[in-house]
């Protein structure tokens, strides 16, 4: 990835975004931080900021077409963005006949829309830097039917076998792709109004990682070579295999 490198996180004001941009500051000259919340990215961009990185603050709703835009310009004006964290992303709970329509049709825009867009964006940059690094958060959920979450899961079905196919097309450029597949994870995703039924007791507490965990593994398996559609945990890629 590079020791002097430009990033761009979306997502990143909280959770496994934060975590990204904590763990990919070493290896980071700039890093461009993408989300809604401003004072929560600008508490990620002091703390970046206090280990000599440059941080650009980019406060915009990706499912819209005004803040893709935006992104897209600043990836233009900022880059060349050499690392790509597809990480903004929501979930919806309940039937997908009761569920607003609306509030499914933007986490589609997020999860599919926003995420074309912007690795298509900055595959110029890292073919004429000569490499690169996208990773696309799937989920755990890409690999099972998911009752009260189907779109959802379908979203995450899609950026595996995108990210799958970008590969092949990628890999003479000497650019890497992931689809990050976490399980459960200790973050705000399920603080959500959404999931004001789901109960986070009735999942065994062996299931659930911290963002630090999911993030060491995912870098870790970016920099060997590994898999492009990664499922982080052990326990959830037992749950994989045993499918």
């Amino acid at each position: 990835m590079g020791d002097k490198a430009i990033a761009l996180v979306t997502g990143a004001s909280s959770g496994l975004g934060a975590e990204f941009c904590r763990q990919l500051a070493p290896r980071c000259r700039k890093m461009i931080l993408v989300g809604r919340r401003v004072e929560q990215l600008s508490e990620v961009a002091e703390s970046l900021q206090s280990q000599g990185l440059e941080t650009v603050v980019i406060a915009e709703d990706l499912t819209t077409e005004l803040g893709l835009t935006e992104v897209v310009e600043k990836i233009r004006q900022q880059g060349p963005v050499t690392i790509l964290v597809n990480n903004a992303g929501f979930g919806t709970y309940g039937s997908f006949v009761d569920t607003d329509f609306d509030l499914q049709q933007k986490m589609v825009d997020l999860h599919i829309s926003a995420t074309l867009r912007l690795t298509r964006a900055v595959i110029p940059f890292m073919k004429e830097a000569g490499g690169g690094s996208i990773i696309n958060l799937s989920s755990l959920g890409a690999f099972f039917p998911m009752k009260d979450c189907g779109v959802y899961a379908a979203s995450k079905l899609f950026l595996n076998s995108f990210s799958e196919s970008l590969q092949q097309e990628l890999e003479p450029g000497n650019i890497r792709v992931q689809a990050l597949c976490p399980g459960f994870t200790h973050t705000d995703f399920h603080a959500r109004d959404e999931f004001a039924d789901f109960d986070k007791s009735k999942t065994p507490a062996e299931m659930w990682m911290t963002p630090a965990e999911v993030v060491a593994e995912s870098l870790d398996s970016l920099d060997k070579g590994g898999k492009v559609v990664f499922v982080a945990g052990e326990q959830n890629r037992a749950l994989v295999q045993s499918k």
